[in-house]
């Protein structure tokens, strides 16, 4: 009965360590990937053209939505 016990949280262990390192890339790692990629895409239309994230956090909630943006011109990605 020990040794089963022992398995068991050493599972629950385990599913709680890969459960924090997924958050930790969803919330730290995959917004910068999402920025390298939009701001390679940005690179095309010239120089000076930056990567920016679209509208505001309190209309856009999820703000997942980016244009490229020199200046006040901005062109939206799709």
């Amino acid at each position: 009965m020990k040794e089963a016990t022992g398995e068991l949280n050493m599972t629950v262990i385990t599913v709680v360590a890969i459960a924090a390192i997924a958050g930790l890339f969803y919330a730290f790692v995959w917004p910068m990937i999402q920025r390298s990629i939009v701001q390679q895409t940005c690179e095309v239309y010239g120089e000076g053209y930056v990567a920016k994230k679209k509208g505001d956090s309190a209309t856009n909630e999820n703000n997942s939505e980016w244009e490229c943006c020199k200046g006040n011109v901005c062109i939206p990605t799709e």
